[in-house]
């Protein structure tokens, strides 16, 4: 049997009628505080996750993000490239991790920011879970993980199967983005759920929300009433942050204004919480028909 193997755990199934990727124990990621980070397709998950890195870096942490999405496209503001995923890499030794070094997948970012894309199978041809599970097995025979503080996993769009759930084994909080309307707060919904379905059998837990590309959070703030969630953070919809990953950079280096610097407080207060640690949050998803009706204007 490989790393990762696709079969019904002995455990109870964590969501009805689910197949599960089932996580080898001996890969548990050690003291380091690991956030995988969820939201809808296009809802800046990758900018978030990226400006996240560097503030947690600007308090002095040691950080990893993971990017898992096949386009690899997570980490380019921190290192100012596309990186090769470890898929690829794995692919050019023919799978002999051993033949592997660090430099080889993992390059230093923006402050230290340790940077790795995972990458992805071929669309139809694997599983996502297989490659974030050989991705921590490598940084953790090459003891990558022992001096590492923060680990942010950044994962593909909508939860779409146990393979893109896996970072959830790995995660002590998940944190989901979302914006002020009705798509992105219909996807945090069925995100919400998939968490709690994998809260039942693994130590993760929602932390919450992070409001991004919103003037407002009327929407956000009525969902999480409803459900037991919480708003963490807000972030407008600025050009800055738009133009930021034009020129492949973080928030951080960009020119200051006023505005980009209350986003990048925001940013390292929001690092700050986490670091400091949230309550796990009980939340209560709607089924699909309700969020529906929730969600309608009259």
């Amino acid at each position: 049997m490989g790393l990762l193997d696709l079969e019904r755990p002995a455990t109870p199934p964590d969501g009805e009628g689910s197949l599960q990727v089932k996580l080898d124990p001996n890969m548990k990621i050690g003291n380091a505080k690991v956030f995988a980070v969820y939201g809808k397709g296009g809802i800046g998950k990758s900018t978030t996750s990226s400006n996240l890195s560097a503030a947690f870096s600007l308090l002095g942490k040691r950080v990893l993000q993971i990017g898992c999405d096949p386009k690899h496209d997570s980490t380019f503001t921190l290192t100012k490239k596309l990186m090769p995923t470890v898929i690829d890499v794995l692919e050019t030794v023919e799978f002999h991790h051993e033949e592997l070094r660090p430099e080889d997948y993992m390059f230093e970012g923006y402050n230290g920011v340790m940077c790795v894309e995972a990458g992805g199978p071929p669309a139809g041809t694997g599983c996502g879970g297989y490659v974030v599970g050989q991705t921590v097995k490598l940084l953790k025979q090459h003891h990558l993980l022992e001096e590492t503080d923060v680990v942010i996993f950044d994962v593909l769009g909508d939860v779409v199967c146990g393979g893109f759930a896996a970072p959830l084994q790995h995660a002590d909080r998940a944190l989901v983005v979302a914006a002020n309307d009705f798509d992105s707060i219909f996807a945090m919904n069925r995100i919400v759920a998939a968490i709690k379905a994998k809260s039942k059998n693994y130590e993760v837990r929602m932390a919450g929300v992070i409001a991004n590309r919103s003037a407002q959070t009327d929407e956000i703030d009525r969902f999480c009433a409803a459900t037991g969630l919480e708003t963490l953070a807000h972030f407008p919809d600025l050009d800055a942050i738009r133009r930021s990953r034009l020129k492949k950079c973080t928030i951080f280096e960009m020119d200051s204004t006023p505005e980009i610097e209350a986003v990048c407080n925001e940013y390292k207060r929001l690092a700050a919480t986490l670091w400091a640690g949230t309550r796990p949050l009980e939340a209560n998803p709607m089924k699909d028909r309700d969020i529906f009706e929730f969600l309608g204007f009259e």
